[in-house]
């Protein structure tokens, strides 16, 4: 038997942010735990090599169900499953999201989750090569820089944007995000800055942090309601480590409610049905999944645009409403690259570049659940993409975009015949056809243990599970809606509140402990 300050579960975007800042203080010890492998693997370092990373032994590689609205299709999930999690797999994109995110989590009944309080948190992470100033930081261990050779071709989609009436944005985490510009990236010298490069290599020295790969946990450990450690399988043994103060959940929006129903926190009758004894009922878990949904608009290119090696593919953006709304975060985000991004069936030889359009804001919502109650079977993923008519309209108006786009005068000698959808696809019935033949994850799920105070909430705004003590939720899973653009960087942020929520309960809880000694 172990016996630590903390567990932390998962070291991904935002566990290693946690088992950094709770580690900062040489008395507090923590284990963190991670199923995948040490982040050894070359093509993890190399920003081109990201898509040669799935199906490997560092990728969970998880699959929704048969999706209804999407023609039966199964959706084919990447997950990191080593350390730096997602953010080792992920191509590697730094957008925080939109101010107004931010502000409607804390009108959802979150306080201390508005942009002017999250704001410092997204500093203090960043290392920003482009300087400080009131919106970016310098001091934090996270590397984020400008593309370093960025596609003449992703550069022209730019000025394709602002032929088109949109605004060149040379920042989209500054001021405004609406806009079309060179996305930023977390990488460093040519190479990947995935929060285990940026947040755990340089403290993996400290004595108060263990770090243990290839550890599967399979569930919490409880006294009544109170979480006192977990149970881990590692090399085929089943170990146990305790906690003085609380476990930290970090597995991500599958594997967080995941481990909560085995561990018996769910929807009490489900868990029940699958021979889990129920701890609370908290029917919330596994619900609200939220994703974001693309669909490629993509060309043959009259010459070469072969992205260069320190590409990420995704090198340049656009973000827009298609109504205006006041007070509203932008409803479409684009992303642009240098190669034929497309499905199988499109699939062309020669070079060529995309351009796609992702549906930042949807309305409709899935869920997770246990496939059975075995901690090797992989959770039950139903996304139930484009249930909503909305949803698909705005990605039917975002292909319409593209095309504007493609044919604004700024591609002129690189535009080649239309691969995807194809030109014979016009009307707003074949277009729809074409989005659900050939729409896809852009890898961003999110809100299964969402944060908030109604009755499906999973945590509160301290992100404590509602129920129980003891035991937090830190890591995209807790977002009650999808932020506005790609999802690692608010993960992170997320991380680092909550490491400073973790450290001042910590405090009173220690100070308690002393006052109960005298």
């Amino acid at each position: 038997m172990t016996q630590y300050d903390y567990v932390v579960i998962g070291a991904g975007s935002a566990g290693c942010v946690v088992a950094n800042r709770l580690t900062e203080d040489g008395e507090t010890t923590v284990l963190l735990l991670e199923a995948g492998s040490p982040d050894t693997k070359p093509e993890i370092h190399i920003p081109t090599h990201w898509t040669q990373l799935w199906g490997t032994e560092v990728d969970w590689a998880y699959f929704t169900e048969e999706e209804p609205y999407l023609n039966g299709r199964k959706i084919y999930c990447p997950r990191g499953k080593v350390l730096g999690g997602s953010s080792s797999i992920n191509a590697m994109i730094y957008i925080r999201g939109n101010r107004y995110d931010f502000n409607h989590w804390q009108e959802l009944g979150n306080p201390g989750w508005s942009y002017q309080d999250v704001l410092p948190y997204f500093k203090k992470s960043e290392n920003q090569q482009r300087g400080a100033s009131q919106f970016h930081g310098v001091d934090g261990p996270l590397n984020v820089a400008d593309a370093v050779a960025p596609s003449l071709v992703s550069q022209r989609f730019v000025e394709a944007a602002v032929a088109t009436g949109y605004d060149r944005n040379p920042d989209f985490n500054g001021a405004i995000q609406d806009g079309a510009g060179i996305f930023q990236l977390t990488f460093k010298e040519g190479k990947r800055q995935s929060t285990a490069v940026a947040f755990l290599h340089p403290i993996l020295h400290r004595p108060n942090l263990i770090t243990q790969t290839g550890a599967l946990v399979t569930r919490l450990l409880f006294e009544g309601t109170r979480t006192v450690g977990v149970e881990y399988l590692h090399n085929g043994t089943i170990h146990q480590s305790f906690v003085n103060q609380e476990v930290i959940l970090s597995a991500g929006a599958f594997d967080s409610p995941k481990l909560l129903m085995l561990s018996g926190i769910g929807n009490a009758e489900d868990l029940r049905t699958l021979g889990i004894s129920p701890v609370v009922d908290l029917p919330g878990v596994g619900q609200n999944l939220q994703d974001h949904l693309y669909v490629s608009v993509a060309y043959l290119a009259t010459q070469d645009v072969q992205p260069a090696p320190t590409s990420n593919i995704g090198e340049a953006g656009l973000f827009l409403h298609t109504e205006k709304k006041l007070d509203a975060a932008p409803n479409l985000q684009f992303h642009f690259g240098p190669v034929l991004w497309v499905q199988p069936e499109f699939a062309r030889t020669g070079s060529g570049f995309f351009i796609a359009p992702c549906l930042l804001h949807p309305q409709s919502r899935g869920s997770v659940s246990l496939r059975s109650s075995s901690p090797k079977d992989s959770p039950r993923i139903r996304m139930n993409y484009l249930q909503s008519e909305e949803d698909l309209q705005v990605l039917v108006e975002g292909i319409k975009i593209s095309r504007t786009l493609a044919h604004s005068g700024a591609f002129d000698e690189f535009l080649g015949e239309e691969v995807a959808p194809g030109v014979n696809v016009t009307s707003d019935e074949d277009i729809k056809a074409y989005i659900r033949q050939a729409c896809d994850t852009i890898y961003h799920p999110v809100g299964t243990c969402k944060m908030g105070t109604d009755p499906m909430a999973v945590v509160d705004p301290e992100l404590r599970v509602h129920g129980v003590e003891g035991l937090r939720v830190v890591d995209a899973s807790i977002m009650p809606t999808l932020t506005t653009g790609n999802t690692n960087a608010p993960t992170i942020m997320i991380g680092e509140k909550a490491a400073d929520l973790i450290k001042a309960a910590g405090r009173v809880s220690y100070q308690g402990l002393e006052l109960t000694k005298l």
